[in-house]
């Protein structure tokens, strides 16, 4: 199981910010139930009832996480964004422009000082592209730019591989998939993917105001059985309309 956050703040009222306490109930629960922190490359592998932590867009204040992951040995991986990471600033991507009008501190993102930081807490850093583009939507060119810039950057500030990719909004298609590999990574993660392969790699994506059932509920069997039901659904209807 790969969870999905984004930032982690008991003040910023978005959707996007789980409360420390509320994520530290979430990871207790999950433990409790049974299943065992593992590295990324633990997970990407998917052998046995692992869990692993991501967060998406390297905001600062994912710090506040690490206490509770320390505490619960949970490890953990952080998407960055490498245009971001130049100067730590707001990660102000059209979608979010008028939800962080007032939080522009906490929608600030980690600079490379900050990265590395995290990265010497045993925190591994991923791509999250260079600009956290719609991929779908770009040219062959400036998709392949996205993805190898964004890798190579990773490596060359923070002096260690970047290995996993994870797709800006969970988007993705086979021409995406294609160009990730291509790009060197060694596996991508998106979010609520019925189909499990090394480029989609599916995540459970939590936010603020998810209750302990709420998170029961996202995390369990029957929950990933519906999905592919109607993954199955939808490719027949595609098919049909065809």
């Amino acid at each position: 199981m790969v969870l999905c956050y984004h930032a982690i703040s008991s003040t910023w009222p978005d959707v996007l910010a789980v409360a420390p306490a509320a994520f530290e109930r979430q990871l207790r629960w999950l433990i409790r139930l049974g299943y065992r922190p593992v590295d990324a490359a633990t997970a990407v592998a998917g052998r046995g009832r692992g869990l692993h932590v991501t967060f998406d867009d390297a905001y600062r204040n994912v710090v506040e996480a690490l206490p509770v992951l320390e505490r619960y040995g949970v490890p953990a991986t952080v998407f960055a964004c490498s245009s971001y990471a130049e100067s730590g600033r707001v990660l102000d991507v059209p979608e979010l422009v008028e939800r962080i009008r007032g939080h522009e501190a906490e929608a600030a993102t980690m600079d490379w000082q900050a990265l590395r930081e995290l990265a010497e807490r045993g925190v591994e850093i991923g791509s999250h592209t260079v600009s956290h583009a719609h991929l779908t939507r770009l040219g062959d060119a400036e998709l392949q730019r996205e993805l190898v810039e964004s890798r190579e950057r990773l490596e060359d500030e923070l002096g260690q591989p970047c290995r996993w990719l994870a797709y800006p909004f969970g988007e993705h298609d086979d021409r995406v998939q294609a160009a990730a590999a291509r790009a060197g990574y060694e596996a991508a993660f998106a979010l609520r993917s019925a189909v499990r392969t090394r480029w989609t790699l599916p995540r459970i994506d939590l936010y603020r105001g998810d209750s302990l059932a709420w998170v029961a509920l996202k995390t369990s069997p029957a929950r990933t059985a519906v999905l592919a039901a109607r993954t199955v659904l939808e490719r027949r209807r595609s098919g049909n309309e065809s």
